[in-house]
């Protein structure tokens, strides 16, 4: 087989696809055995759907300024070693992420707030004075701003009244569903290969896609029962919506059928879980970034309004923590810039919205 050795540059516009990209790169083999795992595994969506620019931005970055795929590959590789040194690969919480939000709503609570639960906010609305309006339940709130930070769906309908046209666009964005299994072994049955997991490509024809050595990548779970060991996997990709209508135990037998066959675990695991995420992932199509400019272009005009979350500039939940933190800013810009054109004192928040 004749191999170039450096092909021309493949443009890539305003946005494409990651797996588009890569293929034209490398071959459709890298992107179905490295790449579509691993964006599965973030995404759960499909790499030849997948944009580079809003989910892969470092590489959207570097097919736009280096020649070479591999080249600019290498780049973000050194960049990332260098900063690893100074941290681990992995970092998390210990008690696991789930202790986050508590931690939040402890934290709100300490400063005089109030956190509201089971109780959606089913209207917003602007008030005369400029402020807003929101009903929560039997309740009626009001609020000099408001930070919307609820799923595209839940957002679209809450702006439907006041923001039409970024409601519209939040109503498009599509969701993936999945499914978490939780299997829990006594340690003296249990042998696995060294490392925090593995993942698993479609080609595969494997109904797991991934699975998390939960008890390895986390020392706080090996340390709550050192004679267990604590493995995850993971089901569901956009688009497939059959296996999650699985029961429970199917879900648990497909994963140790799966388990067996990638590493030879053929114990019996003394506790199981299931945990189900619908519509839990937003999705990233080629022009999503787009699609995020305009909802915040139409939202421009509302002051003391701000979105956040997973549906604008990424999934994880450092990109969340820091979209959280610019929407704060912008409210906290709109309410210093009030102050100043009224010379009175900003009123304090009574409520915000949220479900």
């Amino acid at each position: 087989r004749h191999v170039v050795a450096d092909l021309p540059r493949t443009e890539v516009g305003d946005d494409v696809a990651v797996g588009e990209y890569v293929a034209a790169r490398l071959g459709r083999e890298v992107v179905d055995r490295l790449v579509e795992p691993l964006l599965g595994g973030v995404y759960a969506g499909d790499a030849y759907r997948i944009s580079m620019r809003s989910a892969v931005p470092q590489l959207f970055e570097a097919a736009r300024t280096h020649t070479s795929l591999t080249e600019g590959v290498r780049e973000i590789q050194a960049r990332s070693a260098a900063a690893s040194q100074t941290g681990p690969v992995f970092m998390g919480i210990e008690g696991g992420v789930g202790t986050l939000p508590l931690a939040v709503a402890e934290s709100v609570r300490a400063r005089g707030g109030d956190v509201l639960t089971g109780t959606p906010v089913t209207e917003l609305r602007r008030t005369p004075e400029g402020g807003w309006r929101i009903v929560a339940g039997d309740r009626n709130l009001s609020a000099d701003a408001v930070v919307v930070a609820v799923p595209a769906p839940a957002a679209a309908r809450l702006l439907r009244a006041e923001a039409p046209r970024a409601a519209a666009e939040l109503a498009g964005v599509e969701y993936a569903s999945m499914a978490l299994i939780t299997l829990a072994y006594r340690r003296a049955e249990t042998r696995l290969p060294e490392g925090s997991g593995f993942l698993v490509p479609p080609v595969d024809g494997r109904t797991i896609k991934a699975a998390t050595f939960a008890s390895n990548k986390w020392g706080w779970i090996a340390d709550e029962d050192p004679g267990l060991v604590v493995l995850r996997t993971s089901v569901g990709r956009h688009g497939e919506t059959e296996v999650l209508r699985r029961d429970d135990a199917d879900l648990v037998e497909v994963s140790r059928h799966d388990l067996k066959a990638a590493t030879g675990l053929d114990a019996t695991p003394v506790a199981t879980r299931v945990t189900r995420w619908d519509d839990g992932l937003p999705q990233y199509p080629v022009g999503h970034h787009a699609r995020v400019a305009r909802v915040r272009e139409h939202l421009a005009g509302l002051t003391g309004l701000a979105v956040c979350g997973a549906a604008y500039d990424g999934v994880g939940i450092p990109a969340c923590i820091a979209s959280a933190y610019a929407a704060a800013d912008q409210i906290h810009g709109d309410l210093r810039a009030a102050q100043q054109l009224t010379a009175d004192p900003v009123q304090s928040l009574h409520g915000g919205a949220g479900e």
